[in-house]
């Protein structure tokens, strides 16, 4: 239904669906890019890159690039030349624009060679040696797939309570492949994004009539959503509210209110409803804020 009423919506008033990047062509033969968008953190970074560590796909064919945010630090530069010694790894710490998640997406996405693109947080965990293999081959064998979604499962060794909510196939860079191909005519990230970048990528992704193909025979470990204050969902509707110079006015009122519709939840007194509602109003005072403040929303 949203991807209709998007569509539809798309056709009566188009706009420009390109984000900020020029990727450029795949390169040197490599399949397939890992790219995982850090800052500190270093423990639970060691989380994915062990099971990255344990996969049977062959070393030439794949790349993990390692963005680390605010020009990286010496406990990120360290971990990446831990595990060199047995990952193709490229520790690429950011120049610039240091907390804008989009811009550290178009970084890594503009340094990768890969055919395929693999986007990872740092507290993502694969939970197959044949992951890597297996995405692969399902790229391969179903050409119509612009995007693959493995099966997310809720991570409870982080999470007090075992709050165990989770989205199993949620569209985002905790763990989505995509083509090369649908990145670069699509443009990548926008850049000014401070978080949920990859929720605005899926929205043009959708609009451009892309096929995203869930796959349950792959699984990952990623947190459920947890949201402990009002700063991270002020700061993404912050960045959404700012789209209504990019996108036409319907458009940007759909998404708007689609992200916001998750508010009235807070009052129901079920955790997994509180954390929704919490990020619900927390994305509409960011997007009050985005009114009078123009230089600009942090939230780290």
């Amino acid at each position: 239904m949203r991807e209709c009423v998007l569509q539809a919506c798309y056709r009566l008033f188009p706009f420009e669906l390109r984000g900020d990047c020029t990727v450029p062509d795949a390169l040197d033969k490599i399949t397939l890019s890992c790219i995982i968008n850090f800052y500190g953190r270093i423990n639970l970074l060691e989380g994915i890159l062990y099971s990255l560590g344990e996969q049977n796909f062959p070393r030439h064919r794949f790349e993990i690039l390692l963005v680390e945010d605010q020009g990286g630090t010496k406990a990120g530069r360290a971990a990446a030349e831990h595990f060199s010694k047995d990952l193709p790894i490229r520790y690429l710490p950011l120049d610039s624009n240091f907390g804008h998640m989009g811009y550290s997406r178009n970084f890594g996405l503009q340094h990768s060679r890969g055919k395929f693109i693999l986007f990872l947080d740092d507290d993502t965990v694969l939970l197959q040696s044949h992951f890597l293999s297996t995405l692969v081959a399902e790229f391969e064998s179903d050409p119509q797939a612009d995007a693959l979604v493995p099966h997310g499962n809720a991570a409870f060794s982080l999470v007090d309570g075992r709050y165990d909510f989770h989205d199993p196939y949620f569209m985002t860079s905790r763990c989505t492949a995509y083509r090369r191909t649908v990145l670069a005519r699509l443009g990548g990230f926008v850049s000014n994004f401070i978080g949920q970048e990859d929720v605005e990528f899926v929205v043009r992704f959708t609009i451009a009539g892309k096929k995203s193909r869930n796959v349950s025979a792959l699984n990952y470990f990623h947190p459920p959503l947890l949201v402990p204050n009002f700063r991270k969902p002020m700061a993404v509707g912050y960045s959404f509210a700012l789209l209504k110079t990019k996108y036409s006015a319907l458009v940007w009122l759909l998404v708007v209110l689609n992200c916001a519709r998750q508010a009235p939840l807070y009052l129901i007194p079920i955790r997994r409803f509180r954390e929704m509602g919490r990020f619900g109003i927390g994305f509409i005072v960011g997007v009050i804020v985005s009114l009078f403040k123009k230089k600009g929303f942090r939230y780290s």
